[in-house]
């Protein structure tokens, strides 16, 4: 039988452990766990201990595990706080499933931070980047979240990058506060700033945050076309707010993944999505040049982080390294209808849908038969006229 018992550790050189979790140290002779840990517990450790240090790639440090239980029934392995949470226990069940697992589990630092500013956290949104993306970050600020606990880390995710984003993207009605070697005594800092103050500040690391928003912003349902930053001289190049929310319902967005937007020209499908549906992934294409100064403009002025935007002919961009797409709106095609579904063909997920809007009798029987061709599905389309502008066929083709 293979045996794990967690336990969970605060920050300080002298933490307080129960009494199970020193049975356990007495009686074991394997032990694991980060330096900063062994540093912790070298004392408590018997003088015939074997250590197993957990340091990238894991797979090493699983190998090592699974010699051991060759000869040794138990593991003691130590870990920050509470081993569940975003710890090495969720490593553990997915690595080795079969394997028996006792938690002895500490206050994680979100909660010791909490505890410290005497802040209820049961409703409190948890957002972990510590080596990972900023996509869930995003979320939670584009959902207006009022009270987010943010795991860092002392690369690119730190207190003063995460104000920075924060106040790059309108998000200056949080408060934050910082939480620095939370549980130990002699170097733990907690300080409350605004994000101005912590975007110009380093902090030591282990840290943790807490955003409190001191007001709600509204969020838009159609952001007005005068809003936003257009093309010099092309005041109609920007697909209008009732045919991008009807475009939107039509790519069925709730239930995607990934959108990718070809033509973003202003962005403003690209910002609409990801305001509407902040759960998404969003790639957007353009040819133009200009587009790269307005998406960034329409993204900051929106408060739409997180969309990845390319400049280029589509049809030459490398997509080998971008999530793939199970929705596409084509909002620019150059005359490439043909080439450009049957690119997006070889990297549309099965299920996947393309959405086109015609303004033409020429374009829209282009994509109509250019999507046969390439053996996707023709859904009815919506013919929509709006004021004055030429009537928009909304297209939709499934895989």
């Amino acid at each position: 039988m293979k045996n794990f018992v967690v336990i969970g550790l605060s920050d300080a050189q002298q933490p307080f452990l129960e009494p199970a979790a020193l049975a356990h140290i007495a009686k074991e002779k394997v032990f694991s766990g980060g330096k900063r840990h062994h540093e912790i517990v070298a004392n408590l450790l018997p003088d015939d201990a074997v250590w197993i240090d957990i340091t990238v790639p894991l797979s090493n440090v699983f190998k090592q595990y699974e010699d051991l239980f060759r000869t040794h029934q138990t593991i003691v392995v130590f870990a920050s706080g509470d081993p569940l949470f975003f710890g090495f226990a969720n490593t553990i069940l997915r690595e080795m499933p079969n394997a028996s697992i006792e938690l002895i589990p500490s206050f994680n630092s979100l909660q010791t931070l909490a505890h410290r500013i005497l802040m209820p956290y049961h409703d409190m949104r948890i957002v972990s980047l510590t080596g990972r993306p900023w996509h869930e970050f995003d979320r939670a600020l584009i959902e207006r979240v009022p009270k987010i606990g943010v795991l860092t880390d002392n690369r690119e995710h730190t207190p003063g990058s995460i104000a920075q984003r924060m106040l790059d993207f309108g998000y200056d009605q949080y408060k934050m506060c910082v939480g620095e070697h939370l549980g130990n005594p002699e170097v733990e800092r907690v300080t409350h700033l605004t994000l101005s103050e912590a975007s110009q500040q380093s902090f030591s690391s282990p840290n943790c945050i807490i955003l409190q928003a001191a007001q709600t912003k509204p969020r838009l349902f159609g952001i007005p076309d005068n809003q936003f930053a257009i093309l010099e001289g092309r005041p109609r190049m920007i697909t209008k707010a009732p045919i991008r929310l009807l475009s939107l319902q039509t790519l069925d967005l709730y239930q995607k993944h990934t959108l990718w937007d070809i033509g973003f020209c202003t962005g403003s499908i690209s910002i609409e999505a990801k305001l509407q549906f902040p759960h998404l992934q969003i790639v957007a294409f353009e040819v133009r040049q200009e587009g790269k100064a307005l998406m960034q403009t329409n993204t900051q002025r929106f408060g739409a982080p997180g969309i990845i935007s390319l400049i280029g002919d589509f049809l030459t961009q490398d997509l080998s390294s971008l999530p793939q797409p199970d929705a596409v709106f084509i909002g620019g095609h150059n005359g490439q209808l043909p080439l450009m579904l049957e690119r997006i063909k070889s990297v549309l997920l099965p299920g996947g849908c393309v959405v086109f809007n015609s303004v033409s009798k020429d374009s829209q029987q282009a994509f109509k038969e250019a999507a046969t061709t390439q053996g996707f599905a023709l859904q009815p389309s919506m013919h929509v006229a709006l004021n004055d502008y030429n009537p928009i066929e909304i297209i939709k083709a499934t895989l």
